[in-house]
């Protein structure tokens, strides 16, 4: 045997890993989606600061509706899609070759940290909320072939146990896979997309606590001038980096912090629902993300300056400019959406 993919699939360029692996699972089964339209559907985008016990402190775009964002974009595109979890590495891992044999990709949750075409740069890294596609497996080697953005990685079976199986918090992946059932795919309808930007709406100018939506970007610019009270140069120093990543493309948001997807998203819905006025909100949104980048660069240029301590007072200015555009847009699509107070 060879480790191949499976006959008839293909990477595609994706730029976030839950849409872009659910992405190559529909467009391997004939029913190609654009991210865009999945991150969309499946309400993901949203905005959260987090500063977990133990870890560096997190600025987040994404959010995700009950019981997944996964399984909302499914219900409106008419897939049913179901996430498993077991406790047992050795059911995890046949489920896995269960549904290789039937010929249909899988898609898994992994902790990035075990996974080795990943560098690091020496450093001990974990994140457990990232999300591939195996598509082909060497039982001669056991080898698995992951896709990942629009490359192929072989990975040692062994190395993806442990990336499934990891207990790093705080998004260990509990050996998580999806399945599909696309039986009953179609287009989205017109009330859907509506119903999406709604509730995307709401979770973002009326978040259960003040550190998601627009009021959690504003909480993030009073919360990280304090980090010098809770780190020292070096975790600042890796904090402001951390901030980077999951903001620009680099860490998987499509740059932006998800914004420049979320952009697109509604110029697709401003077809399916015959709303002109999205298609302004979506060049808005393209200004919000530029405003995200531009914060991003600052982060990553201070995460490299001598005393980064010194230069994290800086961020309160650009991060309220930037809940100010937030909180005009997220209201500009609560009327058009048609839920307006």
């Amino acid at each position: 045997m060879s480790l191949e993919p499976l006959t008839g699939f293909t990477p595609l360029k994706t730029h976030h890993c839950v849409t872009g692996s659910i992405r190559h699972v529909y467009a391997f089964n004939g029913c190609d989606t654009s991210e865009d339209l999945l991150l969309g559907l499946g309400e993901g985008v949203g905005f959260m600061y987090w500063h977990p016990k133990g870890a560096p402190p997190f600025l987040g775009g994404r959010t995700s509706p009950e019981p997944s964002m996964e399984a909302v974009a499914g219900q409106r595109t008419g897939v049913k899609i179901e996430i498993h979890r077991t406790a047992s590495p050795r059911k995890a891992r046949q489920a896995m070759l269960d549904l290789l044999a039937a010929g249909q990709p899988v898609m898994v949750q992994v902790d990035m940290g075990f996974l080795p075409y990943f560098n690091f740069g020496g450093e001990a890294y974990h994140f457990g909320g990232h999300v591939v596609v195996v598509c082909g497996y060497d039982s001669e080697t056991d080898q698995v072939l992951i896709a990942e953005r629009d490359e192929f990685y072989p990975v040692p079976m062994a190395d993806l146990e442990k990336a499934r199986g990891s207990t790093f918090k705080p998004f260990p992946p509990k050996n998580a896979w999806c399945s599909f059932d696309f039986g009953g795919f179609r287009a989205p309808a017109a009330d859907e997309a509506r119903q999406a930007i709604a509730n995307q709406v709401a979770r973002m100018l009326n978040p259960p606590i003040k550190n998601m939506g627009v009021k959690g970007i504003r909480t993030a610019a009073e919360r990280i001038p304090r980090w010098s009270d809770q780190m020292n140069a070096e975790e600042i120093r890796w904090a402001l980096f951390n901030t980077y990543i999951f903001i620009s493309a680099v860490g998987g948001s499509g740059g932006g912090i998800f914004r420049y997807m979320f952009g697109r998203f509604l110029g697709e819905a401003a077809a399916i629902t015959g709303e002109t006025r999205l298609a302004e909100s979506a060049a808005e949104f393209k200004r919000i993300g530029d405003a995200w980048e531009a914060f991003a660069d600052w982060a990553k240029e201070s995460s490299e300056s001598p005393d980064p301590a010194s230069r994290i007072g800086e961020c309160a200015a650009p991060l309220l400019a930037i809940a100010d555009l937030e909180k005009s847009a997220w209201e500009r699509l609560q009327t058009v959406s048609g839920q307006a107070s």
